[in-house]
């Protein structure tokens, strides 16, 4: 435990005898860690925390097929609401607008 001691005593007074060094390795510490907790927010919000549905696994996503324009095609209102109203096999369905 005094080695520690001595070796923290000894690295306090060599960063004290060079500011700019000091301050570098502190702005370059504190951006790394910065991002790297930016980025892991980013992934558990993301890919890792559920999606707050229940039973997301049984979640499906519909598109609408457009033989002359094979590109992606949007789905439009009165369209969602004849699959709803036509619907015999899934429980519910839901519109989200992008």
């Amino acid at each position: 435990m005094t080695g520690l001691l001595q070796d923290l005593r000894y690295a306090l007074r060599q960063l004290s005898k060079s500011p700019g060094f000091t301050a570098v390795a502190v702005v370059t510490l504190a951006l790394g860690i910065g991002a790297n907790t930016a980025v892991f927010s980013v992934i558990d919000a993301v890919m890792l925390r559920p999606l707050p549905y229940y039973q997301p696994d049984r979640l499906i996503e519909a598109h609408s097929v457009n033989t002359r324009n094979p590109g992606p095609n949007a789905v439009c209102y009165p369209d969602f609401f004849d699959w709803r109203s036509q619907n015999h096999t899934l429980e519910t369905l839901g519109f989200v607008s992008r």
